[in-house]
């Protein structure tokens, strides 16, 4: 029984669904914006949050666990310089995802995950 248990598995070991939630937050980050399934949009965005979240805050030690996160130091610089300074005066909600119609091949629901300006 899984009681308790939060997230998506996406038929993925827990290696890669981690390599792969870190890749899409760096790429999110680097991007402002990416165009992805709509389970995994709903799954990254709490993540990027988090991330955004730790460079308003701006302590070595935050800086030191979105480096641990995020797969690129100079996207980790960009958190920490532009985008704290961008949503310095935001109580949350630095992200959206923005439904859009199937994707070709199989049918998925694909979303847009972006940065709210």
């Amino acid at each position: 029984m899984r009681h308790g248990v939060s997230g998506r598995q996406f038929s993925r070991n827990t290696g890669h669904r981690l390599l792969m939630f870190r890749n899409q937050v760096t790429d999110v980050l680097r991007h402002e914006r990416i165009r992805t399934t709509e389970a995994k949009a709903k799954e990254v965005q709490s993540m990027v949050e988090n991330i955004i979240t730790m460079g308003k805050k701006g302590t070595l030690n935050h800086r030191r666990q979105a480096l641990a996160f995020v797969t690129d130091e100079d996207v980790t610089k960009k958190v920490f310089d532009e985008l704290a300074q961008r949503y310095a005066t935001r109580q949350g909600g630095y992200t959206r995802v923005v439904k859009m119609g199937p994707r070709k091949g199989d049918g998925a629901a694909m979303a847009l995950l972006e940065l709210v300006s």
